[in-house]
């Protein structure tokens, strides 16, 4: 998407967006389209709603914003504009901006038409391109500021979000671990992050046992992907961010094997493409943080080979974990991956993503994340940050009463508490005693949130959720 700022509409053709919040649509008639003749119909602006007019060659789309919006709404509101009235859009589109609009709303409303271009049917034989994907397609902004920045950077986080749409949504015979680590190369090498792929030999000989007792059972090898930005200029008060995330490719749940929604486990890499999408966000947009990311990559299969309940595995920290619900995988990929992020990168603040727990989706529904973390900044400054672009969190509490729920008798630690409650911390509880008591990590179980129904697919699929919000989290740090 190619876009400029103009300061009118002279001598214009084409598609104009004109944004309205709610109100008699004739109030803006006497400012910029007195010309327009839109009949008897009448036009409040009310949300959710819209109204299209035409006159000599250009097509007029009055969007509805209500009395109040907020990024998440608006955004939504523009996708929904872009998705299913696409039929309307030349490839000359002119949006004009209220004075109300400061940089976040603008860059919500870009971010909202270019998300409306992704198309679930990725495998269809007759598919019918969005207007906003052709390569002459050009979006000008209509305002008095200039906001080409803006533009510029809403186009490179909804282009990171897209790509992570489109690999959580992809099938699992398509996106296998390795599918994962080439896209991690190829990606490092376009937006400019060194990338290092462990494959079963490699982690084997460095002693990842708790990922590869996951991995061990599935004919796609397993990949622990090792990404590592660095930005120009790095000195002494360049802050190091690590990030984990889950990418389980495919989660049958093990020889505990799952008895409900088995279909949607191609998301259970969510986590992991929510690391993988902002790694090309904070590359792409060249932020001032050094950043060391780590997927575990693997498919939890049945196979003479799959690990087994009561197995005693060895992690890479050195504990010994019992596994009492091979289901329980994520947890495990996880501690790997901690262990092995905070004994060789030693970052000084830690955040891990993963679709972790359906306990989670219990306790908030699909509305928010979980999150976990005993570090009272960074939680404010994820919850802040969440907030302000509709990715949001909540606590949930950390207390030492839960350690007895993942206490074992025959080894350091079990994966599982085998309770019908507080399933979520006890999964949280798990990963904090692999953080080596760091003092600045938070888990995101996201399980609720990265993939969903919405109003724009028949069936569930992907949000992206992460993406946007780890970059905000840096912004804010």
């Amino acid at each position: 998407m190619k876009t400029n700022t103009i300061q009118n509409l002279d001598g214009f053709t084409g598609t104009i967006l004109i944004p309205v919040f709610e109100t008699y649509i004739k109030s803006l008639f006497p400012i910029h389209f007195g010309e327009l003749e839109i009949s008897s119909k009448v036009f409040y602006g009310k949300k959710n709603t819209h109204y299209l007019a035409e006159r000599n060659d250009t097509t007029y789309v009055f969007i509805g914003l209500g009395k109040i919006i907020d990024y998440k709404s608006l955004k939504t509101t523009f996708r929904r504009i872009s998705s299913k009235q696409k039929e309307s859009f030349s490839t000359n589109v002119a949006l004009v901006l209220p004075e109300e609009f400061n940089e976040d709303l603008v860059e919500s409303s870009i971010s909202g038409m270019l998300l409306g271009t992704y198309d679930l049917g990725h495998y269809k034989k007759e598919k019918e391109a969005h207007p906003f994907l052709n390569s002459n397609f050009l979006l000008q902004l209509v305002s008095k500021n200039n906001y080409d920045a803006t533009a510029e950077k809403a186009v490179k986080i909804t282009n990171a979000q897209l790509e992570i749409l489109r690999l959580v949504d992809l099938p699992p015979n398509k996106v296998t671990p390795k599918y994962l680590s080439n896209w991690a190369k190829e990606t490092g090498k376009k937006f400019g992050f060194e990338v290092e792929v462990l494959g079963f030999e490699a982690s084997k000989k460095e002693g990842l046992g708790a990922f590869l007792s996951v991995g061990q059972g599935s004919e796609n090898e397993l990949q622990f992907v090792i990404m590592n930005y660095v930005p120009e200029n790095t000195n002494a008060k360049t802050k190091h961010l690590g990030l984990v995330g889950k990418g389980i490719t495919f989660d049958t749940g093990g020889l505990n094997i799952k008895t409900s929604a088995m279909v949607q486990m191609k998301c259970d890499m969510a986590g992991g493409a929510a690391v993988f999408g902002a790694m090309q966000l904070i590359a792409d947009l060249k932020l001032p943080v050094k950043v060391t990311a780590i997927v575990p990559c693997a498919e939890n299969a049945v196979d003479a080979k799959s690990f087994l309940p009561s197995d005693v595995i060895q992690s890479y920290s050195g504990h010994s974990i019992e596994i009492i619900d091979t289901d329980a995988e994520g947890r495990l990929v996880l501690a790997d991956g901690l262990s092995y992020l905070i004994k060789n990168f030693k970052p000084e603040y830690i955040l891990d993503l993963a679709t972790l727990t359906g306990s989670a989706v219990g306790t908030f529904g699909y509305e928010c994340c979980a999150l976990f973390t005993n570090n009272e900044i960074i939680s404010k400054k994820l919850q802040e940050s969440g907030d302000a672009i509709g990715e949001r969190l909540w606590q949930l509490p950390l207390w030492d009463c839960y350690k007895q729920d993942i206490e074992s008798d025959i080894a350091d630690v079990k994966n599982y508490s085998g309770k019908p409650v507080a399933g979520a911390i006890s999964a949280a509880k798990f990963l904090e005693y692999f953080t080596e008591e760091h003092k600045a990590w938070a888990h995101l179980d996201i399980a609720g949130v990265a993939f969903g129904d919405d109003e724009f697919a028949k069936s569930k699929h992907a949000t992206a959720y992460g993406v946007h919000l780890v970059t905000k989290f840096i912004e804010n740090l």
